[in-house]
């Protein structure tokens, strides 16, 4: 892509958390910079599980690896945007069967992949992207922890509209949409834990009013976390996709309305933190 280009997506992902507009609405971006790169790369990601994302080193089917590709190889330490955080990250190039697996996986959930394959005329990297865990609090682009909380709850709207819309728009759960089903259910378990053993106590000790809106958002984390386990219940099934997307559909529900109380209830309590 012209680097003019590139950049209105990066000027678009950051100053909008990670949604950007146009021929890539609704795709999952992240921003890639690697050593020797002035700026991230944007490119489209595979959820795969807790530790790691995915990226496709496909150039739009060039017969040559992107230049990126070419920096983690020499330097497999980069830092990564997903919207809501940026984070170092350990970047592992996927060889022989486990790099096949994870393609396939991609093409089932989208045949351009298989597009590009042929186009290249060589065979398309795959890079596993580890999170380097540090010290201190994550690195979220945001200006108060008011404003950080409805940028990390936005994000796991827009990753849920979009596990939405795959499931209706098949009529089987693929092994990329499965994937993308329990990634999504660690997530928001990760996040609600971390507000119940972190953020909730410290309200509660400077805020002794908010009792009762935090005893009530204990609850919902305890619903939640029951239709969590059905969500990945009905997921695990093999066959089962009327199942999953009626659960989907059912979380979908209460986690909005969940996460609107929180931001109502605790958004003027963050800011004054």
């Amino acid at each position: 892509m012209p680097n003019d280009f590139n950049q209105q997506i990066i000027d678009e992902f950051r100053a909008h958390h990670g949604a950007v507009g146009g021929y890539f609405e609704g795709a999952r971006l992240l921003l890639l910079t690697t050593t020797g790169a002035r700026t991230g790369t944007p490119l489209g990601f595979l959820p795969d599980g807790a530790e790691r994302v995915l990226v496709i080193a496909s150039a739009g089917g060039s017969p040559r690896h992107p230049a990126w590709y070419h920096n983690l190889r020499a330097n497999p330490q980069v830092t990564v945007e997903s919207g809501a955080f940026t984070y170092p990250a350990r970047a592992v190039v996927l060889e022989g069967e486990e790099r096949d697996r994870a393609f396939a996986r991609a093409v089932e959930a989208e045949p351009g992949w298989a597009e590009y394959q042929e186009k290249a005329g060589r065979v398309i990297p795959v890079v596993a992207l580890y999170e380097i865990e540090q010290d201190g609090p994550p690195n979220i682009r945001a200006g108060s922890l008011g404003e950080a909380i409805k940028v990390i709850h936005d994000g796991f709207r827009r990753e849920l509209a979009l596990i939405r819309k795959e499931m209706a728009d098949g009529t089987t759960l693929g092994a990329q949409l499965r994937v993308n089903c329990l990634t999504f259910c660690h997530g928001l378990h990760y996040h609600h834990t971390g507000e119940d053993m972190g953020m909730f106590p410290v309200l509660a000790d400077r805020h002794p009013e908010a009792a009762p809106v935090l005893a009530r958002l204990r609850e919902e984390h305890e619903r939640i976390a029951e239709l969590v386990e059905e969500l990945r219940a009905a997921v695990s099934a093999e066959s089962d996709a009327a199942s999953a997307h009626a659960e989907i559909e059912r979380l979908a529900t209460e986690l909005e309305e969940h996460l609107t109380y929180e931001e109502e209830q605790l958004i003027p309590l963050l800011e004054g933190v």
